[in-house]
């Protein structure tokens, strides 16, 4: 039977409803039945939060404290302890946590937001480690595993990569001999355990942000249970953390796991609803927004920022646009009739921004000022990032989320409501650092029927991914596998399918030598499989560059509105086979031109100009990098067959023809048909044919499909077919990521799409 260690949470202190939409909501459920054991509360934060990527420059990440001695690091690590970590809910009750832990094979542990729980727990356990044994610390996120290595090393008096360290790709800082402590994302660690099935270097596995139900984690979590069940029966102990309440599906997976509950330090944070009169005027989310935004402005007290959750950057930015607009006629209102409202400073916040603009959100405003900041956010800010200043929350109750249509072979961009999981994160901004307040944009009815949890990431993506690595550890009955969660009989038969239809299994289901071989790429296996053509035909380095800019979200950023036609005549200059050939072969471009430029200023600069993340490109170096280190390991000659000089830049092909459907950068030529078969062999299902009323329909279902209009090929209207790497449906279904193909082609590669190699 399954302990459970919890708290009862007190009540919030009702007040009068200060905006008129909303009411305060009523109740406090308590969910827990079982007796409970309060862990106590305390104030000091333990920022334990993920920071968005771009956000942290490389050099942020980086420890601070080499040129301390060992002495000046224990000094420091002991006024920490004083100061901060004792005063921790999990350090307050680590003698009971570090109990439960040492009599049981697995531990689920929920501990709230700034409980403590991914910094100390790991720390409780590190002197007790086996000479020669680790711990391994998994998070969702890289620039969480690193931060969070950076801080405990710091608490623990040590040079990082010295006794803790972490591992994430593009980066290894631990030290074989002296590491006891490395924190790595999930996917690093399902690395190691491609080498070594029983994981045998580590004593504890600690599972951390589980709640994020990832499926590399899903994977990790099934694998781990094998480990516990067979070779790592007797000296494997395993620890489950989560921010929220996945409590009894963990606990049920792992046989009744004992459950832990640590309250965090939070402030208390009152929850108000939209009435059922006032609810029915909510038809368009940014109005409601907007409407909301100056109501709670003009209503609650000066001294606290306002975040509000919008479900797109297309939502964001007309809101912003919206309230910038009316801002100053506001502030003038404001002045003529003698009221003291702050002014409002509109600040949006999503991925594809740049540094910079996203960094614009955590700077304080200027203190002469009556200024208040309205930051508009996707759900990034949601686990991501903490924002100092935030008091108030205003929640639209959506988000977008992609889902993998199985049986299509698409995944489509839906808006829908978040969970009450969600929704509790969301208020939960406004009590980081005082009592704060949360306007739903949504009836408290609607949010009882919202579902307790988002839908898990293994059953709305596509999964041939997880099935490779499944294939390459040796699972043979997949469909009873220990999953967390199936993703259904349904979805396995068709990504099995899928990767039969690329050739990484045979007519047994085992892997052929190929799948062998797309198996090591840290790839999807589409795009592992147009890498593996590549080295056939000769044209890898090519290849090799476009892959490297697609494993980069948000490259090209979308540009403001009052500079977007600027910045695309710029884009569109400067592809110049890009214009003709779409969006791969721009790619490619604009990476040689990157990396032609002569010093980081002019870089800087040029990214600048056309509205692309100067970080993004050194990732794809990093990337490109890696890719070419597995890519030796599968064919040591491909180095001899396909030039790579010492800057990692573009390559060469034999053909020194003129013809145009070649181009010409740094003095190389790229053999653009070869490249965009090679991509046909991974995609040949995402591809469409051109009608004569210049529409476009998939090869697959005869959908009508649209070029979306950030693509390259927006435009162009003569092709005869297109592909792409990627296909979302909004208000409609759009390909993006469009190259044009001739018909020929597409005949060639779908011959030839199953042969095995």
């Amino acid at each position: 039977m399954a302990t459970s260690v919890s708290h009862s949470s007190g009540k919030n202190q009702r007040k009068k409803n200060s905006v008129n939409p909303f009411r305060n909501k009523l109740k406090n459920k308590q969910n827990d039945k079982k007796k409970p054991v309060i862990f106590k509360d305390f104030d000091d934060d333990d920022n334990e939060d993920e920071f968005l990527d771009n956000l942290i420059q490389a050099e942020d990440s980086k420890p601070k404290y080499q040129k301390l001695t060992k002495r000046d690091l224990k000094d420091r690590a002991e006024e920490i302890l004083e100061k901060q970590r004792k005063r921790l809910p999990v350090y307050q009750n680590k003698d009971e946590i570090m109990s439960y832990v040492k009599k049981n094979q697995v531990t689920v542990l929920i501990g709230e937001t700034g409980s403590g729980k991914s910094t100390q727990i790991p720390q409780f356990l590190i002197d007790s480690v086996k000479s020669g044994k680790k711990i391994a610390v998994t998070q969702p996120r890289r620039v969480a595993a690193i931060s969070l290595a950076g801080r405990v090393a710091a608490e623990y008096g040590c040079i990082i990569g010295d006794e803790v360290g972490y591992s994430v790709r593009f980066d290894n800082r631990t030290n074989d001999k002296k590491t006891k402590l490395k924190y790595l994302t999930d996917g690093m660690l399902l690395r190691e355990l491609m080498m070594d099935k029983s994981l045998a270097q580590y004593e504890y596995l600690i599972i951390d942000e589980a709640h994020e139900r990832t499926i590399l984690t899903d994977l990790l979590l099934g694998f781990i249970k094998g480990l516990l069940n067979g070779p790592r029966k007797n000296d494997l102990k395993v620890i489950v953390m989560s921010a929220t309440l996945q409590a009894d599906k963990f606990s049920k997976f792992f046989n009744d796991a004992p459950i832990l509950f640590v309250k965090g330090r939070t402030y208390p944070v009152e929850n108000f609803h939209l009435s059922h009169k006032d609810s029915e005027d909510q038809t368009d989310i940014v109005e409601s927004m907007i409407r909301s935004v100056i109501q709670v402005n003009s209503s609650e007290p000066f001294g606290g920022d306002i975040l509000c959750f919008l479900p797109g950057q297309e939502e964001i930015d007309k809101a912003v646009a919206i309230l910038q607009k009316i801002s100053p006629i506001l502030k003038d209102s404001y002045i003529k009739q003698k009221l003291k409202i702050p002014e409002i400073v509109p600040l949006p916040l999503y991925a594809a921004l740049t540094p910079a603009k996203q960094l614009l959100v955590f700077n304080k405003l200027n203190c002469n000022k009556f200024q208040r900041k309205i930051i508009l956010s996707t759900n990034i800010a949601e686990t991501s990032v903490t924002i100092p200043g935030v008091k108030y929350v205003v929640d639209s109750g959506l988000r977008k989320v992609k889902i993998w249509r199985h049986e299509l072979g698409l995944s489509t961009l839906l808006t829908v409501p978040v969970s009450r999981a969600s929704c509790q994160q969301r208020s939960g901004r406004a009590g980081r650092e005082s009592e704060g307040k949360c306007f739903r944009l949504f009836k408290e009815h609607d949010f009882e029927n919202l579902p307790v949890q988002s839908e898990s990431e293994i059953i709305r993506c596509d999964i041939s991914n997880p099935l490779l690595i499944l294939k390459k550890v040796g699972v043979k009955d997949i469909l009873n596998w220990s999953w967390l969660e199936s993703p259904g009989k349904n979805a396995i038969v068709i990504g099995l399918e899928e990767l039969y239809s690329l050739g990484a299994l045979n007519d047994s289901g085992d892997l052929t030598e190929k799948g062998e071989k797309m198996a090591l790429l840290p790839l999807a296996p589409h795009l592992s499989n147009v890498l593996l053509e590549a080295m056939e035909r000769n044209c890898i380095s090519a290849v090799l560059d476009i892959v490297a800019c697609l494993s980069v979200e948000n490259l090209l950023l979308n540009p403001n509105p009052d500079i977007r036609d600027v910045v695309n005549e710029k884009r569109y200059q400067s592809a110049t086979l890009g214009r003709r050939y779409g969006d791969l072969i721009m790619l490619k471009e604009f990476y040689d031109i990157f990396i032609g430029l002569d010093s980081v200023p002019e870089q800087k600069q040029w990214c600048q100009e056309m509205s692309i993340t100067y970080r993004g490109f050194q990732n794809v170096i990093k990337i490109r990098k890696q890719l070419k280190e597995y890519l030796k390991k599968i064919d040591a000659n491909v180095e001899k067959n396909e030039k790579f000089n010492n800057k990692e830049k573009n390559s060469t092909v034999a053909d020194e023809s003129d013809d145009e459907d070649f181009i010409e950068t740094n003095d190389k030529k790229i053999d653009v048909e070869s490249v965009l078969k090679c991509f046909l062999y991974g995609f040949v299902k995402n591809t469409a044919i051109g009608m004569p009323d210049r529409s476009y329909r998939t090869t697959t279902t005869g959908e009508p499909i649209s070029i979306h209009p950030s693509s390259m090929m927006f435009s162009k209207k003569d092709n005869p077919g297109i592909m792409y790497t990627e296909y979302v449906f909004t208000s409609k279904g759009f390909a993006r990521n469009v190259s044009r193909i001739e018909l020929e082609w597409l005949q060639e590669v779908a011959m030839g799409v199953r042969k095995f190699k």
